[in-house]
């Protein structure tokens, strides 16, 4: 799958991720949410494939949007230039509602989806990440729910990719290159 020059080394396997996404899964029902249905966000590119495992385990009435963001173009660091490329189609305002992220690394794509999401008026906001790099830590964030810290690796698979590449990859491998 890789080129020439890239490789992919195992980092999480498919079987790990798995057992996690469901770990997660029961503490956010357990959490539970208030009187209307979860509102759990989806940011895309990312996340779509953790989400997708996650929102099936979580017990719970739940609505399901999407928003899309973009920090890295292609490369393999985020640029700290966050824009909006899709936006929810749901109301927000007085809803408990769930960010599902990928990975969070800087802190700056969080930082920035944690304030426009605030403005809109949600009863409560909760994050939850499958991956949290907290060497690559800008700025600080609250998670609610992390899936895995991990060390400072450029990583790809299960969503994640590079330059559009690898997101169908089903474990969590580290990205080598040359």
């Amino acid at each position: 799958m890789a080129t020439a020059t890239e490789t992919i080394d195992p980092y999480l396997g498919a079987a790990q991720i798995a057992a996690r996404i469901a770990e997660l899964g029961r503490t956010i029902s357990e959490v539970g949410a208030g009187p209307a249905p979860l509102v759990v966000v989806c940011v895309l590119k990312g996340s779509f494939m953790f989400f997708a495992d996650l929102v099936r385990h979580i017990d719970l009435p739940t609505n399901l949007v999407f928003l899309g963001v973009s920090s890295y173009g292609g490369a393999t660091e985020s640029s700290g230039a966050v824009r909006l490329t899709h936006d929810l189609t749901l109301d927000i305002r007085d809803r408990d509602v769930l960010i599902v992220e990928d990975i969070v690394d800087t802190g700056l794509t969080m930082s920035y989806l944690l304030d426009i999401l605030r403005a809109r008026g949600p009863r409560s906001l909760r994050v939850c990440t499958l991956l949290h790099k907290p060497a690559r830590k800008r700025i600080d964030v609250q998670l609610d729910h992390v899936g895995f810290t991990i060390d400072d690796v450029f990583v790809v698979g299960y969503g994640l990719d590079y330059d559009e590449r690898y997101r169908n990859v089903p474990y969590i491998g580290v990205m080598r290159f040359g």
